[in-house]
């Protein structure tokens, strides 16, 4: 089988060298050539014709940002994977990124412990992101063709109808690959006043999860911002799971309030959508809606299965319209969404299931009592 090549461009040595030596201890890959900035990154790709970039996003002569926009023009479909520092400089221009075509991203690691848990990280995160993205792990050999046997509960709970008649009380989405652009398309989709709170994983680092919140704010109708301690959630308005931190709902009689806390990752995640959607579970039972878009792995099941459990619904991103259908595959095979839905389709959808069962205006109710007399 061929290997997937790879060129790394960077304008640091020491890093150029730990990602080439990382990668290099996969035997479906090879590091095919190395580029200290974007002009030179152009020159190779040129050259060596790789499968795929990293590409740094702080660079001289030609940045990062300035090279994906010319890698764009020239080679549409090259998939590039930026390699961004945990800083709000480096989250800001990650984001950037994304929204100008990058696939996807990796934070470089710091304070790991030295080159070897450095090697580790890389390849933990990069590796998987790199196979994805070409072709080498499809999106849909994430989903099994069967379920699991771990998931025997699954099956039985997909056979349970959401229950009829229960307006949803709240949206809980959760998301991970390919999510930012997914998050930018659906968010500012949402009405002005949707009538119920929302609240949002998505897997990202802390200082990202802050400044995704503001650029989804900036463009939406609702208000979005960064979850935090004690904040009671309120009608038409978003919040997003911080960043190294899990994020909960609990009951206080009939107001809900947001929790965070540094509990184990799960799934390898820290915040986790199964986490947020339990809690969402057992604080609206069957007033919740999950939403599980794009993202690799299968976070968000075992949640979606609290969701339902408790009468509550489940929609998800079909496969075409998902970076990696990982997170959402899962969910639809287990048969736990009652439906499955391109991007473009899931913001009215969520519209249209927030606005059932809702009592008519006060305005109206009145005119109705007053016809009676």
């Amino acid at each position: 089988m061929r290997r997937i090549r790879i060129l790394v461009v960077d304008d640091s040595v020491v890093v150029r060298r730990l990602l080439t030596d990382a990668l290099a201890a996969d035997p479906s890959l090879e590091v095919v050539g190395a580029a200290a900035d974007g002009r030179i990154a152009l020159a190779r790709i040129s050259q060596l014709n790789p499968d795929v970039v990293t590409l740094d996003v702080e660079m001289p002569e030609m940045d990062g940002l300035e090279a994906l926009a010319a890698i764009r023009k020239s080679w549409a479909r090259l998939p590039v994977i930026m390699f961004s520092t945990v800083t709000e400089r480096g989250a800001a221009a990650t984001l950037d990124a994304l929204s100008l075509g990058a696939n996807d991203y990796v934070t470089k690691p710091s304070n790991v412990g030295g080159a070897t848990a450095a090697m580790a990280r890389i390849r933990e995160e990069l590796i998987p992101k790199i196979k994805i993205h070409c072709g080498a792990v499809g999106g849909a050999a994430q989903v099994p063709s069967a379920i699991p046997a771990q998931a025997s509960v699954t099956r039985s709970i997909a056979l349970t109808a959401p229950r009829r008649g229960c307006r949803v009380e709240i949206v809980a989405i959760g998301v991970s690959t390919g999510g930012p652009n997914a998050l930018a398309e659906l968010i500012p989709q949402l009405p002005a006043h949707l009538p119920v709170p929302v609240v949002i994983v998505q897997h990202m680092p802390p200082i990202f999860t802050k400044f995704l919140a503001e650029r989804l704010a900036s463009k939406s109708q609702i208000s979005v911002e960064e979850g935090s301690p004690n904040q009671a959630v309120e009608p038409g308005h978003a919040w997003l799971a911080p960043g190294n931190f899990h994020m909960i709902l609990k009951r206080e009689g009939s107001v809900v309030r947001i929790e965070t806390h540094q509990g184990p990752p799960e799934n390898s995640c820290r915040p986790a959508v199964d986490v947020l959607f339990r809690s969402v579970a057992a604080s609206y039972g069957a007033g919740a809606l999950g939403v599980v878009m794009t993202g690799m792995g299968q976070d968000g099941l075992r949640g979606c299965e609290c969701i339902r459990e408790q009468g509550g619904r489940v929609i998800v991103q079909d496969e075409a319209t998902s970076v990696v259908w990982g997170m959402p595959g899962f969910v639809a095979h287990a048969g736990l969404a009652d439906k499955v839905l391109p991007l473009g389709q899931m913001a009215e959808e969520i519209a249209r299931r927030v606005r059932e069962f809702r009592a008519p205006a006060p305005v109206r109710v009145a005119e109705r009592q007053f016809e009676l007399r």
